[in-house]
């Protein structure tokens, strides 16, 4: 019995094989993502100098951050560009696939995906730069037609109460063609006999939509806001080509704090405490849409 259950030198070629093919990723895993994560939570738990050394201060830097007034602020500005961000993100890009979802010329079609998906692939600096022009106080394209029309000139980017608005404007812009394109694979598998017979029916559109489209594409749904939310509680270089963080800290994320905390004022320790605080809340946001999702995502 025991011969018997012994693997055969075939069995054991495929297995030393497999693990061979897996051992460059796993390397490449261990050094660039899992050992930087393990070093980033020591570090938050320390006072660390390039020039002086580091020192074990347990939870003072997480304290720091919890009852600094500027930090809190920084955090409520993520929180704020994420929450608008990925409602927008979500549900215009939801939109333009309904709007394109439909019968018409091939190459109509087409020209319209290309057009809403474009921004997608291009470098976020780049549409910075570009958008900065847009947001211009005194030579902006924007700033330029309000005159014309006869309305006051807006502050798009020098003003606290607008220059957050202005920044997910172009977030919006860049990425809802990305999930417009995922909304458009998802409608395409609502089975088309049900939306027939719903036709035929006499159902309204709004019904259709809210009793059978959302429910089939409702995973899709779930993925995407999920994905938004983690990629918006990053943000980090397109405020930093259009605003710096500014005017003041209204625009400061906590990518930028993490940097600036860590390069700019080599307070390594304090802004290892940001990344976990950081990595923390978009784990606890994840978790809390997965909890939601079990509710009203359709298995």
């Amino acid at each position: 019995m025991t011969a018997a259950r012994r693997p055969s030198d075939l069995r054991r070629i495929q297995a030393r094989t497999g693990y061979l093919f897996v051992l460059p990723t796993s390397v490449l895993y261990l050094t660039f993502v899992l050992a930087p994560v393990i070093l980033t939570v020591i570090l938050s738990f320390a006072y660390y100098d390039p020039m002086l050394g580091s020192r074990w201060v347990g939870f003072e830097n997480f304290q720091r951050f919890f009852t600094d007034r500027r930090s809190l602020e920084i955090l409520w500005n993520t929180l704020r560009f994420t929450c608008f961000a990925v409602t927008f993100n979500v549900s215009i890009g939801l939109i333009l696939a309904l709007a394109l979802n439909r019968a018409m010329p091939g190459w109509l079609l087409y020209f319209f995906r290309l057009a809403f998906f474009l921004p997608v692939i291009i470098a976020a600096a780049f549409v910075s730069i570009v958008w900065s022009y847009f947001f211009g106080d005194d030579l902006g394209v924007i700033n330029y037609f309000l005159r014309v029309l006869g309305l006051p000139a807006v502050r798009w980017l020098t003003d606290a109460s607008t220059a957050m608005t202005s920044i997910v404007i172009m977030d919006v812009w860049k990425n809802t063609g990305f999930f417009m394109i995922i909304f458009i694979a998802a409608l395409q598998g609502v089975p088309k006999s049900i939306m027939e017979a719903a036709v035929m029916d006499g159902t309204p559109a709004w019904r259709q939509f809210f009793r059978i489209t959302l429910p089939y594409i409702s995973p899709v749904v779930f993925f995407c806001i999920v994905y938004a939310s983690i990629g918006a509680l990053q943000v980090y270089e397109s405020i930093v080509i259009l605003t710096q963080g500014g005017p003041g800290d209204a625009t400061r994320s906590l990518s930028i704090l993490i940097v600036e905390q860590g390069f700019g004022s080599f307070q390594i320790g304090y802004a290892a405490a940001i990344s976990v605080v950081m990595t923390v809340i978009i784990l606890v946001i994840t978790a809390i849409q997965q909890a939601l999702s079990r509710k009203w995502v359709q298995r």
